[in-house]
C-alpha cells in the first residue's frame, strides 16, 4: 500500500530511540522528510544522518520538551526548514510511575504539556498542508489499572482525551488526530529492557500475561503511528489504536 507520504513533512519529537526512532525511521523508508528532536546531542546527530542516508531531508535538535519555549521555538524552526509540515507526532513521555509529586509534575509537564505546546506551535503549519494529521503516544496504562496508582496511567490517558477532543475541533478545518497505545514494548535499554537484566521476575510476569507469548517491537508501533498520520487513514480521526498483542482485556467498542 502507498501511504501518500513521499515528499511529505513530519516533526517527531523523543525521536531518538525506541519506539520515537521507529517511527522516524518508518516515515524516513516511506519517503517523508522529517525532523527530530531529543535531549542527547551524539543521538540526534547518529539518527538526522541516519534519516538522510534513506534519501529524504533529515533535521534534528537537542531540546528538553519541558521547556516550552524551547519547544515552541524549535517546532517553528523545524517547519522553516522543511518548508512546511505535514505531520506531527509528540512523543516523548517522562515515564512518571512513583506516585510522588515530583512524577506527577514530571508527567504534565513532559507528556501533557509537551504535547499540548507542539500542537498548538505546529498547528498553522499543519492548517496550511490541507492534510495535516497528529498523532499522540499514549499507552494501554491508560486503559486498564495495574501496579497501582501511577501518574503514568492517567497522563497517558489524558492524551487518549487530548486526541479525541483535537479530532471533533481540526475535523473543520482539514486536519485530524489520533492516538496510538502500545502494550509492552521491548527493547535494549527501554522499560521492559531494563527490566529483563534488573528484575526479571517483574519481566516474567508481563511477558506471561501476553497472549502472544512476546511483547512487541517499536516498529510495530511504528507501523501502526505512520499509517495514521499518512494520507491512506483520511478518513480515520479520533481514534486510540491498540497496539498490544491483544494483551489488554477490555471490549474496545
Amino acid at each position: 500500500m502507498d501511504l501518500g507520504l513521499r515528499g511529505k513533512r513530519a516533526i517527531v519529537t523523543g525521536g531518538t530511540r525506541g519506539i520515537g526512532r521507529a517511527i522516524v525511521d518508518r516515515l524516513a523508508m516511506e519517503g517523508c522528510h522529517v525532523a527530530l528532536c531529543a535531549r542527547g546531542a551524539d543521538e540526534v546527530e547518529e539518527t538526522v544522518e541516519s534519516v538522510k542516508a534513506s534519501g529524504v531531508d533529515g533535521y534534528g535538535e537537542v531540546v528538553d520538551v519541558s521547556d516550552s519555549r524551547a519547544l515552541r521555538e524549535w517546532i517553528e524552526e523545524a517547519s522553516t526548514m522543511l518548508g512546511g509540515l505535514d505531520v506531527l507526532v509528540p512523543n516523548v513521555s517522562a515515564l512518571a510511575v512513583a506516585n510522588d509529586e515530583e512524577s506527577w509534575r514530571a508527567g504534565f509537564d513532559t507528556d501533557i504539556l509537551g504535547s499540548f505546546h507542539a500542537v498548538e506551535s505546529a498547528m498553522p503549519h499543519l492548517e496550511s498542508s490541507g492534510i495535516g494529521s497528529i498523532v499522540l503516544v499514549a499507552s494501554t496504562a491508560a486503559l486498564e489499572i495495574y501496579l497501582g496508582p501511577r501518574p503514568y496511567n492517567s497522563i497517558k490517558a489524558a492524551l487518549v482525551a487530548y486526541a479525541k477532543g483535537l479530532s471533533r475541533e481540526l475535523a473543520p478545518r482539514g486536519m485530524r488526530a489520533n492516538a496510538v497505545s502500545p502494550g509492552s514494548i521491548y527493547f535494549e535499554g527501554g522499560v521492559w529492557g531494563e527490566a529483563k537484566a534488573n528484575a526479571p521476575e517483574l519481566y516474567s510476569t508481563m511477558l506471561e500475561r501476553n497472549p502472544m507469548g512476546r511483547m512487541g517491537l517499536p516498529e510495530e508501533v511504528a507501523n501502526a503511528v505512520v499509517f495514521l498520520a499518512s494520507p491512506a487513514a483520511s478518513f480515520i480521526s479520533g481514534a486510540n489504536l491498540v497496539v498490544d498483542g491483544a494483551l489488554t482485556q477490555r471490549v474496545q467498542y
